[in-house]
């Protein structure tokens, strides 16, 4: 099917008189792959709110209708590790992290908010000996309806979909175990998405009627608004489940605007889901500021809100999941001079969004695919209502224009109602511009006061991590390989301390192997720190050695060709391997020697020589004191 043009002219048909579309199915964003929203969890509470309530609060900012999280796996999946709820199979622990957390004031701001888990990777012990999750099909399918009911009889919070291995490989059998699990342990109401990668397993649904029976719908990445043709007449409902991933300055909220219409408009996409939620990781970090949102400065409160904010609540604050597209041609198309509208409503049929947008090329540019060339020209359009709402007087208007070439961004503004005449209404579209029609009265542009300025990571930093709770992840601490998380210590003296967990290698989502466990702090720009910590590596299941490090040049996937001064403990072989600086064991210099000046500079860090077990406690870092 060709979706072209939706008027001849310049006259735009609203009509759902010869039926409608698809079921809209929501607009989301991505928590994970992999702790992107790390440092959110440490603003101070009145903040941290704020921020919330620009992504979930109903009609208030981006008022999301899907929270996608990480399944957290023991892996890095991108920005960082997260951890799993079972980090072994004789472990079962359902306070780690911080999407649990995430979901709850998800689930506070908007009860009706759909929940979303996929695993970006897996515990090692789960591939039963093999680095494959699809070895053993059914110990994965437990491990995962375990994380589902751990929500529910944890958290309260009932999860609604589940996907496969984000962007991997999938296997057939693994995924009608899943289902057939979850059915079995009483959540067949939960539904599975397929696969999270592309179009890969359409031909494989169409010929096989009980893979069909177990995948709720096909979530495919990046489709650049389009859908293969045997995917459109599958039977499936088609997501846009990963889109976006782009910069959030205004190029990065033209491509959102853009894809938000033109993935139904071009692909019959009913949900786009955008990675990711929050931009809340070091700068330095792969895809810095590819979220809705940034808040990377939790030690100042300082946090921004960017377009791609106003352009989800042009869509979000009009529409709920359920109500339906317009028909093609009818309400949902391109527009004669560029730019594309789709038309929604309710299943009364007594409430109607129209939303428009006239993206330009260069200003809605995503970060992946290419986008072919097109054009988009300023245009006078006159849209006649039939149907329902051929008697409707009037229609409030939400209005955004991309501010470029040094002029303002207008975002999600309030404009003068448009007056409809025997049914026709003319509006004038510029270009970059959204504009949504709507008989929803309850639109807002939330605000809050003007956050505290950034700053810099501040010296001197000390914790001794006695604030937390056990299992949680300490703040600020970003683990990179491994799990590090606060537990009891076996000296009295030291009470809380940070443990690096995992035992073995996990189910990893990068394309080489990652052994070195490593958690990063601080600022990307350091250059000469002073770092402390106090170690200790238990008897059963402790790693070979630890240690402390500045000027740690990478992370995410990398990060096993990490760069700087290590100083590494091997207390098994009476080592002492100093990366190249001063070191010193029991206020006992090791050694004194000169450093490389490659790299120049780096975050500080600690971690172990392999994995097993290590504690770490009263972690300091200052500048170091000037030598005579």
């Amino acid at each position: 099917m060709k979706h072209e043009y939706i008027s001849n002219g310049n006259s735009i048909l609203i009509d759902d008189s010869q039926g409608l579309g698809r079921p809209f199915e929501g607009i989301g964003a991505v928590s994970g792959g992999g702790a992107t929203s790390k440092l959110l969890i440490n603003y101070e509470e009145k903040l941290r709110g704020q921020i919330l309530d620009y992504l979930f609060k109903p009609n208030f900012g981006a008022s999301l209708q899907i929270l996608k999280v990480e399944i957290g796996g023991d892996v890095q999946s991108t920005d960082g590790t997260e951890a799993s709820h079972m980090h072994n199979i004789w472990d079962e622990n359902y306070q780690r992290g911080y999407e649990w957390w995430l979901m709850k004031e998800a689930k506070k701001r908007n009860p009706h908010i759909k929940l979303y888990g996929l695993p970006w990777g897996f515990p090692g012990w789960v591939g039963n000996g093999t680095l494959s999750p699809y070895t053993a099909p059914e110990l994965t399918a437990e491990y995962v309806t375990k994380w589902v009911k751990g929500a529910k009889q944890v958290h309260n919070l009932t999860i609604d979909y589940v996907g496969i291995f984000n962007e991997h490989k999938y296997d057939i059998t693994y995924i009608k175990t899943l289902r057939k699990v979850l059915d079995s342990r009483g959540f067949r109401e939960t539904k599975v998405i397929g696969t999270d990668a592309y179009w890969e397993i359409v031909p494989d649904i169409l010929k096989d009627k009980s893979l069909a029976a177990a995948i709720y719908a096909i979530g495919t990445h990046y489709p650049g608004t389009i859908s293969p043709s045997d995917a459109k007449t599958s039977g499936k409902p088609l997501w846009a489940s990963e889109d976006y991933s782009t910069f959030n300055d205004e190029v990065g909220g033209g491509c959102w605007a853009r894809i938000l219409n033109q993935n139904y408009v071009n692909g019959l996409l009913t949900s786009t889901i955008a990675w990711n939620l929050i931009g809340s990781y070091y700068n330095h970090l792969p895809w810095f500021r590819s979220g809705l949102m940034t808040a990377v400065h939790p030690w100042s409160g300082h946090y921004s809100v960017p377009t791609p904010i106003w352009v989800t609540a042009h869509t979000t604050q009009f529409s709920s999941i359920g109500w339906r597209y317009f028909a093609h041609g009818n309400g949902v198309g391109k527009l004669p001079q560029g730019g594309s509208v789709v038309s929604m409503t309710n299943e009364a049929k007594d409430q109607l969004s129209i939303v428009i947008e006239t993206m330009t090329h260069n200003h809605s540019i995503c970060v992946r695919p290419a986008l072919p060339k097109y054009n988009v020209s300023p245009q006078n359009i006159t849209i006649t209502l039939k149907g329902s709402f051929a008697t409707l007087s009037h229609m409030n208007v939400w209005y955004s224009k991309l501010g470029f070439s040094g002029t303002a961004d207008q975002m999600f503004q309030k404009r003068e109602s448009l007056f409809f005449k025997n049914g026709q209404a003319t509006l004038y579209l510029g270009l970059d511009e959204v504009f949504t029609l709507t008989t929803i009265t309850t639109g807002n542009k939330g605000s809050y006061p003007r956050p505290p300025g950034p700053k810099p990571f501040p010296l001197p930093y000390s914790d001794n991590f006695e604030g937390l709770q056990v299992s949680q992840e300490p703040y600020n601490l970003v683990p990179q390989v491994g799990c590090f998380e606060i537990v009891k210590s076996q000296d009295a003296s030291h009470g809380l301390v940070v443990r690096q967990t995992v035992l073995e290698p996990p189910i990893e989502s990068c394309t080489w192997p990652l052994v070195y466990p490593i958690a990063i702090i601080g600022d990307f720009n350091w250059t000469d720190t002073a770092l402390e910590v106090d170690f200790e590596i238990p008897q059963v299941n402790g790693t070979n050695g630890v240690f402390v490090a500045a000027r740690v040049d990478r992370g995410s996937c990398p990060s096993v060709n990490a760069q700087g001064i290590f100083f590494y403990i091997l207390p098994q072989t009476g080592k002492f391997l100093g990366g190249h600086s001063s070191g010193s064991l029991n206020s006992k210099e090791i050694f004194n020697i000169d450093i490389p000046t490659i790299p120049l500079r780096g975050w500080a860090a600690i971690g172990t020589d392999g994995f097993g077990y290590a504690d770490f406690d009263n972690f300091s870092i200052s500048q170091p004191k000037q030598m005579g």
